[in-house]
């Protein structure tokens, strides 16, 4: 990434305040050094890493790195032979006591927070080192007593021989013989030995060591030779415990620096996740949400969608922005007025990209995505040079020779004011030139301008498109709302009369002002006009194919709940037909039982048939029955025309030939031949009256055929006879229907297989073949039907 463009779009203003969200200096020294990634995948880990932080503190708030210290220079020291002091050993005894608490907490976690578990394992809890540490030193920096027998020994006489010395001390200055010699019964220290105060004038009354004299003269630090002896084994005793002391400081040195790989590995694993904390800190300020990464394509430009974006460094009420780039378009020209947002506008696409290439979440909204770009290069500002010598204009074209040199097709191009700072004719002529170049070369850009010519070109060049910081023209204010795909104006002439300028100045800008200019700005102003009320007749639109889509929707759940009701009652009903079957079966194995086992049950059973017989032997017989009753025909029995019932079908047709024992049956468009045997008569052709037959006639509701033919009729009347005809298929039991629905304009056909689709008593639904209609016809296969 260009250093010069990541200061322009203020990412190490960023990066402040996450150092400033860190736990201890390793994790401080990575967020100073954090820079955007150009790799995805390394790109998403590092967002998925933020994201899973992220989740850990708002599950787990008190999660820190409380205690943990940068000791990489402690273990650098012991490597070299140097004893660290007891505090400097304390630290690192609270780095890997950090360390072992928070490896336990996210192992344990692991299932959600993967990626920081990951890290977690390369924490080392170095138990031995850590229980040596706390054995020897206490929590206030004191090695213990128990550290060694030795120096526990040592304190005990140290302190014995300190106690008898000053006891010595005490008595030589409270001793009434000694009290004219003294200036005070004082014992104090110099060069380190205790020494009483003598008069001068009385030298050599109490026998001692001069180690010291007043600046006046008057009194003398004497050492009595009467303590020297204890003073000096009080001096010695202390010397050895020193020693004591200082072996054991060095013995956990050495161990600190045998483990000097592991708690290097250890810190700079600390360190990580202490930057990933700090960026889960830093989300949660910024409102921030994980950038969704745009997946490279070679048919379409990079570029990005932000929806709700807000510049992280800007406090208070902030106006969220919309604005895309890469979706038909390579190059987005904005323009609007001044202190519109144009240069907020810019700032906030770059440094969300680069935040976002460097793991960090991004304040926006949901569905926000941007592309990983290889490079990001802004030239934004007053880049007025004194000391090069350079004006605006001279500065800003020095910064853009030197990015078209850097960028390519992988990068985004931040231009701020093109073309400003010259002549307005000479300068937009530029600014096209620039911005044509860049598109030709497929380079992501976005461009401020205030040239109306600019202006144009974006709404004429394909690939380019306009867009606006919104003006408010009741209030001539700026709302920085960005609008996609509409020119800004910049409202010079408004904004300078509503600040007072006279009008008759204003009427004369407005002669200045070229004819052209005129017509292209109020062009311009048509062309907003026009778009806002396509806009608004689209949302019209959408809300009306929206209220459509919920009536259909309606429709279908009353249909369904309709459906849901029809089962029920067939449900109910096979219910009611199967407890009576049981009912039936119960009986008859309680009659079959009682007649085996012999009951008094068969006994009536016989008087009740000598009964019946002998009320029969009373009745008139009933007269013959003539074979023309349905059912009681045999094979060869049969004639063309009668209409009979075919058991393996379940259909009825009409018999048009006989063949020995076959006959030609046609049912609906289709002829089929069927075996006599298989055949029930429904309805005999229509013969003459026989004198010799008794004709009993019964009334029999036909069955409905196999073939519906819907031509003809509305979509909602041919729906409802279907419907009804699908029932009474399934009740006569009906393998399959033919449904005649033509082709047209498909939607009758549509409409019938969206019903069949979702239809409780059909199995499963096809176009006809070409014999059968093609894809005029569709045939639906009943529930139950083999």
């Amino acid at each position: 990434m260009d250093p010069k463009s990541l200061s322009i779009l203020e990412f190490p203003k960023v990066l402040d305040a996450l150092v400033s969200l860190t736990s201890f200096s390793a994790g401080s020294e990575l967020a100073e050094r954090l820079r955007p990634l150009t790799h995805p995948p390394l790109v998403a880990r590092r967002q998925s890493e933020t994201t899973q932080a992220r989740a850990l503190l708002d599950e787990k708030p008190d999660v820190s790195l409380d205690g943990a210290r940068d000791i990489r220079p402690h273990v650098g020291r012991a490597e070299k032979g140097i004893s660290l002091t007891a505090t400097e050993l304390l630290d690192v005894q609270s780095t890997v006591t950090c360390a072992r608490s928070l490896r336990r907490t996210l192992i344990r976690l692991e299932d959600r927070f993967p990626l920081l578990a990951r890290n977690a394992e390369r924490l080392d809890e170095s138990p031995g080192l850590i229980s040596e540490i706390s054995r020897c030193i206490d929590d206030h920096g004191r090695i213990r007593d128990g550290a060694s027998s030795t120096l526990n020994r040592l304190r005990r006489e140290v302190e014995a021989s300190h106690k008898a010395l000053l006891d010595k001390m005490d008595r030589i200055i409270n001793s009434k013989e000694n009290a004219p010699y003294l200036q005070e019964p004082i014992v104090t220290q110099r060069a380190g030995r205790y020494v009483i105060l003598l008069k001068a004038d009385h030298k050599g009354k109490i026998p001692g060591i001069v180690h010291d004299q007043s600046a006046s003269g008057m009194t003398l630090f004497v050492e009595p030779m009467a303590t020297v002896d204890l003073a000096n084994r009080w001096r010695q005793l202390e010397m050895d415990l020193k020693r004591e002391e200082e072996r054991i400081l060095s013995a956990l040195s050495a161990q600190v620096a045998e483990n000097a790989s592991a708690l290097r590995r250890t810190v700079r694993a600390l360190g990580e996740l202490d930057l990933a904390l700090a960026k889960a800190r830093y989300s949660q300020e910024i409102r921030g949400i994980e950038a969704q990464l745009i997946p490279d394509s070679p048919d379409e430009p990079k570029g990005f969608h932000l929806l709700g974006a807000r510049h992280p460094l800007l406090k208070g009420d902030v106006v969220p922005i919309d604005i895309v780039l890469g979706e038909g378009f390579t190059v987005l020209v904005i323009t609007g007025p001044n202190t519109g947002g144009k240069t907020v506008t810019l700032k906030t696409v770059g440094v969300l990209t680069l935040m976002a290439q460097a793991g960090l979440h991004i304040p926006a909204a949901e569905g926000s995505r941007l592309s990983v770009f290889r490079g990001v290069y802004a030239d934004i500002g007053d880049e007025q040079s004194i000391e090069q010598s350079l004006s605006t204009f001279s500065s800003h074209m020095t910064n853009i020779i030197n990015i078209l040199k850097q960028a390519d097709s992988s990068s985004l191009v931040l231009l701020d004011e093109l073309g400003a700072g010259t002549d307005p004719t000479e300068g937009s002529a530029l600014g096209q030139a620039i911005l044509s170049h860049l598109l030709e070369r497929c380079i992501s850009t976005v461009a401020t301008t205030h040239y109306p010519e600019l202006k144009a070109y974006a709404h004429l060049t394909p690939g380019v498109e306009n867009a606006s910081v919104e003006f408010d023209a009741e209030t001539l204010a700026p709302t920085y709302k960005v609008r996609m795909g509409l020119p800004g104006r910049s409202n010079a002439l408004a904004i300078a009369q509503h600040l007072g300028l006279p009008q008759l100045i204003i009427e004369g800008a407005r002669q200045a002002s070229s004819q052209s200019r005129v017509i292209m700005e109020n062009l311009l102003a048509d062309i907003k006009v026009s778009r806002e009320e396509a806009l608004a007749a689209e949302a019209e639109a959408k809300l009306t194919l929206e209220r459509t889509l919920k009536e259909q929707e309606e429709l279908k759940a009353q249909r369904l709940d309709r459906e849901a009701a029809h089962r029920e009652m067939l449900e109910e009903e096979r219910r009611r037909v199967r407890a009576q079957l049981q009912e039936i079966r119960e009986r008859l194995r309680r009659l079959e039982r009682d007649l085996q086992m012999g009951t008094p049950l068969l006994q009536d059973v016989r008087e009740a048939k000598e009964e019946l017989e002998e009320l029969a032997s009373q009745v008139d017989p009933l007269p013959a029955v003539s074979p023309s009753i349905p059912g009681n025909e045999k094979p060869g029995q049969f004639q063309p025309g009668d209409w009979v019932s075919v058991d393996e079908l379940g259909q009825e047709g009409e018999i048009i030939a006989l063949s020995g024992g076959e006959a030609e049956v046609r049912i609906g468009n289709f002829r089929v031949r069927v075996d006599a045997s298989k055949m029930r008569l429904n309805r005999p052709a229509e013969r003459p009256p026989d004198e010799r037959t008794v004709s009993i006639t019964a009334a029999v509701k036909p069955l409905p055929h196999t073939e519906l033919d819907l031509r003809g009729l509305r979509a909602e009347d041919a729906l409802a006879r279907l419907d009804k005809h699908l029932d009474e298929a399934y009740l006569a039991g009906l393998p399959w229907v033919r449904i005649i629905h033509g082709k047209g304009t498909g939607v009758l056909r549509q409409g019938v297989r969206e019903l069949l689709e979702d239809h409780p008593l059909v199995s499963s639904h096809r176009p006809g073949d070409r014999t059968e209609g093609g894809d005029g016809v569709t045939i639906a296969t009943l529930v139950g039907s083999a």
